[in-house]
């Protein structure tokens, strides 16, 4: 976690420089970006199973995203104006600079197991280690990729971060050029709009993870809380995006889509954490593996939106096939998923 925020923070710094050297420089660097960057959701996945017990650990995750959520809207906020006021290299600085101050803190303060660190108390750890399900230390080896991939949980993991990486990143990428295709809304206006979403994700992020830890603890099944949270996490933003085509103002829109993101964040309680239940010892193994997969989906995405609208005609119809994508992968995790160890 720490080299990959150095990393990312010392390519976000040059990316103006690349871009001001040449294309294939500024391809290089955001290239180099992305591989660093890829490492967070995995070391997340695996430090919060070392130091969470299982009825503590959704809302743990829940804290740590609304930082995540957090950041897209300071970033939709700031960057617009920023970039009228300081110039193009601005937010670069800005950014950078602020994952190497958390760097500092990160690397004093943190260790990669509750078991290492200064400041967990014996009484803590005992209550740390009393709620995670025991699993063997890992040899540092890979588990064999086959195995992974020959169980339908596995599956229901990848298929649901394809799906909740496609919508999340189309409206990320998109909703500021929807507003303005749409309703007319100016991109400095349509940053507001895009950036109310976010915020209320980092919220409802974290009732999500409140909400699923009660039930835990009120003695409902794993597998049962997963699937509730998933369910909610996919078909919300489904009837969403449906409703969408009906908007006909900018803020009626936006209404629509900050509960189409709200909603999606229950997905951190549902495959994002179903990750550590059923490969605790390879649980951020498994997670590159469905990251990868739901980062190739937020390509084709981003890439293809404009060509998906072209072909299909409008943004409501690709909200529409969005929406289908959504409740079929909720029939698909509902039929396979677990919250039973596998590995």
């Amino acid at each position: 976690m720490a080299w990959g925020v150095a990393l990312w923070s010392l390519a976000t710094l040059l990316t103006p420089w690349a871009a001001n050297h040449s294309t294939v420089a500024l391809l290089a660097v955001r290239a180099f970006f992305g591989l660093a960057e890829g490492v967070a959701l995995p070391s997340m996945s695996t430090l919060s199973s070392r130091w969470f017990p299982t009825h503590e650990r959704a809302s743990a995750v829940g804290i740590s995203m609304a930082g995540f959520h957090l950041g897209n809207v300071i970033g939709l906020l700031l960057t617009p104006i920023m970039l009228s006021t300081v110039g193009i290299s601005g937010p670069f600085i800005l950014f950078s600079s602020l994952g190497l101050l958390w760097l500092t803190r990160w690397a004093n303060g943190v260790t990669s197991d509750p078991r290492d660190s200064p400041f967990v108390s014996k009484s803590e750890l005992r209550l740390i280690q009393a709620g995670k399900t025991d699993s063997p230390a890992s040899d540092g080896q890979f588990p064999p990729l086959r195995l992974l991939l020959s169980k339908a949980p596995s599956w229901a993991i990848i298929f649901a971060n394809i799906t909740n990486n496609w919508g999340y990143f189309v409206l990320l990428s998109w909703m500021p050029i929807y507003f303005n295709t749409v309703f007319n809304v100016n991109l400095k206006q349509a940053a507001w709009f895009s950036a109310v979403p976010w915020g209320t994700m980092a919220v409802s992020g974290y009732v999500a993870g409140a909400l699923s830890d009660s039930l835990i603890k009120a003695g409902y099944s794993l597998t049962i809380v997963r699937k509730i949270m998933q369910s909610i996490g996919f078909i919300g933003p489904g009837v969403s995006l449906l409703c969408l085509n009906y908007a006909k103002t900018p803020v009626t829109a936006a209404a629509l889509m900050t509960i189409a993101l709200s909603l999606s964040s229950f997905s951190q309680a549902g495959f994002l954490l179903n990750m550590q239940d059923i490969a605790p010892q390879y649980a951020g193994f498994l997670h590159g593996i469905a990251n990868s997969a739901g980062t190739l989906a937020a390509i084709i995405s981003t890439i293809g939106t404009g060509y998906f609208v072209q072909w299909l005609g409008s943004f409501q119809a690709f909200l529409t096939v969005t929406a289908g994508l959504y409740f079929v992968t909720a029939i698909f995790w509902n039929l396979y998923a677990t919250g039973e160890r596998v590995f």
